[in-house]
């Protein structure tokens, strides 16, 4: 049996789920299919247990320049406004207090320099700075237990946003599947895309699809496709899973990180209660390299050799990301987290940087909690590409999205539909207007 389609969508993660969410219903694009080979919806890298429920607006990520920042912030906006408009009972997320903490004389003076010099404070005017007496009224346990005469400072918003990326993506495809001419395939795992004549060729194990134009959002799997058909021959992925500790109990209010080095590609150390259970609280993320596309599945190590490609460019271009003198010491150190009685004693400072008050008993290693973030790696400079990654090709595009990719994929959505309609020809239209007017204009500015 061979469906055909003017476009068809590769992956049902929080990426795909948004574009199918903006095609549907801000494009005349007649006939759309999204196939997701898990049975069901987001149950992968965006499952709420395989992420940092975080939406990443640049205000407190640290390792972000103030020109990414704003990139960011538009595509947190986006999203957030949907939320707002879709999700009224906070059943996808919930609005908390965050904050970027400071602690001593080394790190107090940077962060001040980055709100009051280098423009965060102006970009972001529900961003305020504050000391230890009002950082003791917003999160107490920060305080509690901590040198009174150590300097304290941080960047705080009340307008924090902690998403369920997995109940979200299944929203954007629910709200698309009211459309005529959407169809959704799960338990539907693509084998092989060809190129035609017409168009391509779409094989999976239960059918084959037809279809103008395609769209790979699978994650880690995108550059595994590209590969195949011939794109994307001088990159590989660096494959970073990421896990946390719990605690039980109450101990932060909203989301606190700490300051972030700006070499590491990884979110930095923070605290934050579950988007459904307050009573937990994780810490995190640790992160260390692994020979894997998916989390605990050991029959993607196949999938990661054919991303890496056993040349020597790509053997080149570990050993020199991997000896970085920032880097190394930092891979090194998260191998022991996952270590039993090592690990918690050797994150336990980090989780105590953030909960002073905590201890050794209080925290113990999440199960079935983190996904893999594939870095993108560059095997001809023989470096890591920082954020997102795109590789468009004759009316195809692959996604390769890892963080901020579930914060701005409302944003990332937007940019692939008008990529369409130009492989379209013009046969299609983008309404852009009614699509914001359906998400970053139902975000709250500061002075609402």
């Amino acid at each position: 049996m061979i469906d055909e389609y003017d476009l068809v969508i590769v992956g049902g993660g929080i990426s795909g789920a948004s574009l199918l969410y903006t095609v549907s219903k801000f494009t005349d694009i007649e006939r759309v299919a999204l196939l997701e080979k898990e049975d069901e919806i987001a149950a992968i890298n965006s499952h709420n247990t395989n992420n940092s429920q975080t939406l990443h607006f640049g205000d407190i990520e640290t390792n972000y320049t103030l020109r990414k920042a704003e990139e960011v912030k538009e595509g947190a906006e986006m999203l957030a406004g949907y939320l707002e408009n879709e999700d009224p009972d906070r059943e996808m997320h919930s609005k908390r207090s965050k904050m970027v903490l400071a602690v001593g004389d080394d790190e107090v003076p940077k962060l001040r320099r980055r709100y009051d010099d280098e423009g965060f404070g102006d970009l972001f005017p529900k961003l305020s700075a504050i000391g230890r007496e009002e950082i003791a009224e917003i999160e107490p346990k920060v305080v509690e237990g901590r040198d009174p005469n150590t300097e304290m400072l941080a960047l705080q918003t009340p307008d924090g946003y902690v998403v369920d990326y997995g109940k979200t993506a299944r929203s954007f495809v629910e709200n698309a599947a009211e459309e005529d001419g959407v169809d959704v395939f799960t338990g539907t795992e693509v084998q092989n895309i060809e190129k035609n004549r017409e168009g391509f060729t779409v094989e999976t194990d239960a059918r084959d699809f037809e279809a103008d134009v395609t769209v790979v959002a699978a994650g880690s799997h995108s550059l595994q496709i590209a590969k195949r058909m011939g794109y994307g021959e001088h990159k590989s992925l660096l494959p970073v899973a990421g896990s946390f500790f719990l605690a039980e109990g109450e101990y932060l209010n909203g989301k606190v990180y700490t300051l972030q080095m700006k070499k590491l590609p990884f979110a930095a150390v923070h605290g934050d209660a579950d988007v459904h259970d307050a009573n937990v609280t994780r810490f995190g993320p640790t992160a260390k390299v692994v020979p894997t596309l998916e989390r605990g599945r050991f029959s993607t190590v196949g999938d990661f050799l054919d991303v890496f490609g056993l040349s020597l460019d790509s053997f080149l271009s570990y050993a020199n990301i991997l000896s970085d003198r920032v880097l190394f010491p930092y891979v090194v150190r998260n191998l022991l987290y996952d270590l039993p009685e090592v690990g918690p004693r050797a994150f336990l400072p980090h989780v105590q940087k953030v909960v002073p008050s905590i201890e050794l008993d209080d925290i113990e290693r999440a199960k079935g909690y983190g996904g893999v973030r594939p870095q993108i790696v560059d095997t001809k400079a023989k470096t890591l590409d920082m954020g997102e990654a795109k590789i468009t090709g004759d009316d195809i595009i692959f996604n390769i999205t890892p963080s901020p990719g579930a914060s701005t994929c409302v944003k990332n959505a937007m940019r692939d539909t008008k990529q369409l309609m130009d492989f379209f020809d013009g046969d299609y239209e983008f309404d852009e207007d009614a699509f914001r007017e359906e998400t970053i204009r139902n975000f709250p500015r500061a002075e609402t």
